[in-house]
């Protein structure tokens, strides 16, 4: 599959974006006339630079308002037309995009629509130009993908072809099987965006909330895999038009990109693996003129392995762990990490490189088939390597590094939940003969707000993971986005969490100020929270203090036995139920960046106690105040 983007998808200057789309790995890209217009190189420059970057330049865009207008405005347009192509002369393009009329188009009439294109598509071939004509969702009198085909074939010009525009076609929710019946050497372009589902004018909706494939709610595979039916080999092109892209780091963003492409092929494939044509038997085997690659495959990771937490300082936050009921196991024989467990729930403690650094989340462990493979496909989708120094004797750890730089390790899991690993830490000094059994719940992170879209993308394509519906909940400071990526089973749960944009040290990275502002934590399951809590009670643990108003409320939603709602209180503990079960869970107090969550989940409660989130993002607020 030949990639390709829009320049209007990235941030800078054209030097930079073109630089950025070569460093990423893209074949080619869209000049938007803008990024040009506003470029001190001249098309010539361009041209050349292209070329030493190994870009191709596939498509010119947009041309504007052309069709369905009067004869003195077709003559100004023609004329316009006419210098946008000689132009592409010597920026050595040949296909341009003619988005159908918006504004200045007074006639509804296919047959003078057909007549003005025609002239167009003549101007065209005099120029040895291609026309890709492309449906604009909020078109005026166009605005259906079929209805633009059907004008390219009254139009009946070889230098006269159509766009496909998935954001075009999937936002107004049209029909996608069709593509597969227009005729393959009629689609010059197909561009491909992603985007939430919203509840807004479409051209707002398209202005400034498409993302890139993977970071969105289409259907994309399946829009692809009827282009593939279709027998279409051309360029598949991203064209986003996304605010918060548009002031982020350009390389960056072009990786991001490169690996939705990527993503998207995979998918594509699969898609069509699984959709035969009924009473096509072949059709799944079938292959096609536009080949798909695929990645290395791998399933969902089977658990978390461990967490591990980075500080300079590791008092305090050894005190909590141990309050808790986490045992110490010990030190890592070469290197300055510390070891501690609480049934198959392991939680290191890294003092390596933390100089003046507060207790912050710093890596997370994942069970998978294969380390390997896993590792190898991250690395196919543009994931950067994470490497540690090992003796001889000691595991060696696939690593990869996530958006926020949180470090992801594939770690190879065991059927009884132990780690090899393990046996590089020596006995700890205090090690009961029997603790809690725990499991990591789920994980916390907080998210740059540059990069959220980019960690939804990087967890589903690279650890398989699915993300959920999205939620918001509000805090003292503004609403926080949540998104939820599991496992199917929810044996891996990671909350990722964009908080409100807060004031933060300017000489930390975007990653690390994320960090600073906003709290993360670690939550682990246990089978009696009650017994839990009062056992960490008694070991001196400071609880979050839950507000008296908070139990009121809890009674007057569940009419709760009144002495377990008294139990509840006494231990700061939250409650919430649904039809399928219930959640019991409470908060520590917060070290650093860091705080620990403690839950228990009875029947098939399968949420995060949502209800709750405001309760302890306002106690929270309240403790980070001077």
């Amino acid at each position: 599959m030949r990639t390709g983007i829009a320049t209007v998808c990235l941030s800078g200057t054209l030097k930079e974006k073109m630089q950025a789309c070569a460093i990423a790995g893209f074949d080619g890209i869209e000049i938007f006339e803008q990024d040009l217009v506003t470029s001190p190189l001249n098309p010539e420059d361009v041209r050349t630079m292209a070329a030493d970057l190994g870009l191709g330049l596939d498509l010119y865009q947009p041309f504007r308002d052309f069709d369905g207008v009067t004869p003195d405005l077709l003559k100004a347009n023609l004329r316009r037309a006419e210098a946008k192509f000689k132009l592409m002369s010597r920026l050595g393009m040949d296909t341009i995009l003619v988005c159908s009329n918006v504004a200045t188009a007074t006639i509804n009439d296919d047959g003078l629509r057909a007549e003005q294109l025609s002239e167009l598509a003549e101007l065209a071939g005099d120029h040895g130009v291609k026309v890709a004509y492309e449906a604009l969702a909020w078109g005026k009198y166009v605005n259906d993908y079929e209805h633009a085909y059907r004008l390219v074939e009254m139009v009946d010009h070889p230098n006269f072809g159509t766009c496909l525009d998935s954001f075009h076609i999937l936002s107004r929710d049209w029909d996608t099987a069709p593509i597969e019946k227009i005729n393959a050497d009629k689609i010059f372009f197909v561009q491909v965006a992603d985007a939430p589902k919203l509840s807004m004018d479409v051209l707002s909706w398209s202005r400034h909330y498409r993302v890139f494939p993977g970071e969105g709610q289409f259907e994309l595979a399946k829009f692809m895999g009827h282009v593939v039916r279709a027998g279409y080999t051309g360029p598949v092109s991203l064209e986003v038009f996304n605010d918060v892209f548009r002031q982020s780091d350009v390389e960056r963003t072009a990786v991001d990109a490169m690996r939705s492409l990527i993503w998207l092929e995979e998918q594509s494939a699969k898609w069509l693996a699984g959709n035969a044509s009924e009473g096509d038997a072949a059709a799944s085997r079938r292959r096609y003129p536009m080949e798909l690659a695929t990645l290395p495959k791998v399933s969902e990771p089977a658990g978390f392995n461990f967490a591990e937490v980075k500080a300079d300082d590791t008092a305090q936050l050894e005190k909590l762990l141990g309050q808790l009921g986490f045992a110490f196991e010990g030190r890592h024989r070469t290197k300055d990490v510390q070891l501690w467990t609480m049934g198959q729930a392991r939680v290191i403690i890294n003092e390596q490189a933390a100089q003046h650094a507060e207790p912050a989340i710093a890596a997370l462990g994942f069970d998978v088939d294969s380390p390997v493979i896993a590792s190898a496909r991250a690395q196919q989708l543009k994931a950067p390597v994470v490497a540690r120094k090992v003796q001889a004797d000691e595991e060696v750890f696939q690593g990869i590094s996530a958006p926020d730089s949180t470090e992801i390790f594939l770690c190879q899991g065991s059927p009884d939940g132990t780690a090899a690993w393990t046996h590089e830490f020596g006995e700890g000094p205090e090690h009961p003969a029997a603790g809690a059994s725990a499991v990591i719940d789920h994980v916390n992170l907080a998210q740059p707000w540059q990069h959220f879209d980019e960690a939804v993308l990087f967890y589903t394509s690279a650890l398989a993971l699915e993300p959920q519906p999205f939620a918001e909940v509000p805090s003292p400071s503004g609403l926080v986005r949540s998104q939820v990526m599991q496992t199917s089973d929810g044996a891996v749960r990671l909350v990722l969490n964009l908080a409100p944009v807060q004031q933060a040290p300017v000489q930390q990275s975007p990653a690390r100020q994320a960090r600073k502002t906003y709290q993360e934590h670690i939550a682990f399951a246990v089978d009696d929270l009650v017994s839990t809590a009062r056992s960490a009670r008694d070991r001196g643990l400071e609880f979050l203090q839950i507000p008296a108003n908070y139990y009121e409320d809890l009674d007057a939603r569940f009419d709760l036995e009144p002495g377990f709602l008294a139990t509840l209180q006494e231990l700061n503990l939250l409650y919430d139920r649904d039809a399928t079960g219930e959640f019991l869970h409470f908060y520590t107090a917060t070290v650093g960046s860091v705080f620990f969550e403690m839950v228990e989940r009875r029947g098939n409660y399968d949420g995060y106690g949502a209800p709750n989130a405001p309760v302890r993002h306002a106690v929270q607020y309240d403790l980070a105040r001077p």
